[in-house]
């Protein structure tokens, strides 16, 4: 399957889709850091409807990292990341073990190309779309895809964890 670059670049997600033969787009943009929310600027940026932008949040489950992915539209309700992978209790990881998980920096982190693969549960929104777009791994760099493709990806489970 080809690969469509709008002004990309090589990071861990594009060579690990590229080596699945997996069809994606980059879309790059100027990241402005006092844009705010990160997803959000994403969307702006590359004029998307924002419930097909997703962001890649790293939360602990139970004490164990799980990455949640979920539209930029809302929060990620923690409550239902539990549920949803078995656990208990869920919060928020500390951002830097967040980093030195996944190999990216915040704003930046992308559920495809992990330095170490986590559990990932992708907001079941996603299944409503064509395509939606994640990180890329880097601020101002977005992968767009298939939602098919994104949970085959990451070994996803998908479940209603979007706020």
């Amino acid at each position: 399957m080809a690969r469509k670059t709008r002004g990309g670049g090589g990071t861990p997600a594009t060579v690990a889709l590229t080596a699945a033969g997996v069809a994606f787009t980059v879309h790059a943009y100027p990241h402005d850091p006092a844009a705010g929310s990160y997803g959000e600027e994403a969307a702006r940026a590359l004029g998307m409807d924002p419930a097909r932008v997703f962001k890649t949040l790293v939360a602990e489950v139970d004490g164990a990292l799980t990455v949640a992915v979920v539209p930029v539209t809302g929060p990620l309700d923690l409550k239902a990341l539990a549920a949803a992978v078995g656990g208990k209790r869920a919060v928020m990881a500390d951002p830097a073990a967040a980093e030195r998980s996944s190999g990216y920096v915040r704003g930046g982190i992308s559920p495809l190309g992990q330095r170490r693969p986590l559990p990932t549960v992708v907001d079941v929104s996603a299944r409503a779309h064509t395509t939606v777009c994640v990180s890329a791994g880097r601020r101002g760099l977005e992968i767009e895809l298939a939602p098919a493709d994104l949970i085959a990806q990451t070994g996803a489970r998908t479940a209603a964890i979007g706020g």
